[in-house]
């Protein structure tokens, strides 16, 4: 088998929940407004975006609410709020596809991962999202089961 080319990013943040909580549609990859010493802090890994969401406010901007990146050690009296709202980077055209779809088909803009791209800036994965029912899940759930059921028998029968 051949070798897996390294990726050109680095994860700094997985939202591995979203994909069982939504049926995830169109993605956008976003830009994010960061002061300097909260791309310090992402450097260093420890963010998270598991309970956040983003928005679109009645200016035609989008933000990224309740993410959580924690204040930089050395940061001192310049550190950041560690849940304050960030704006997203994102064009005029997409901002008004997400506002249109939130507003219109009641779906939900979901952040799916923050990462640094290959020239070094914060860039955020996010999705439109409708919310999943409960017997979606399970039903989600008995397809992984019959998968790796399916696949153990016939690594044995072979």
């Amino acid at each position: 088998m051949a070798a897996k080319p390294e990726p050109k990013f680095k994860i700094v943040a997985d939202n591995r929940k979203s994909r069982y909580n939504y049926e995830i549609g169109e993605t956008f990859e976003a830009g994010l407004v960061l002061t300097g010493t909260e791309v310090k802090s992402l450097r260093t890994g420890k963010a998270t975006i598991a309970e956040s969401y983003a928005h679109v406010d009645r200016h035609g901007e989008a933000w990224l609410v309740n993410a959580n990146i924690p204040e930089y050690l050395s940061g001192n009296r310049f550190n950041h709020a560690p849940k304050r709202p960030r704006k997203l980077l994102l064009k005029l055209r997409e901002i008004a596809k997400l506002a249109q779809a939130v507003e219109r088909e009641g779906m939900t803009i979901v952040p799916l991962k923050l990462y640094f791209n290959a020239d070094g800036r914060a860039k955020l994965e996010v999705a439109l999202g409708r919310g999943k029912k409960l017997h979606d899940k399970r039903e989600n759930e008995k397809k992984r089961d019959w998968g790796r059921e399916k696949s153990r028998l016939m690594r044995d029968k072979g």
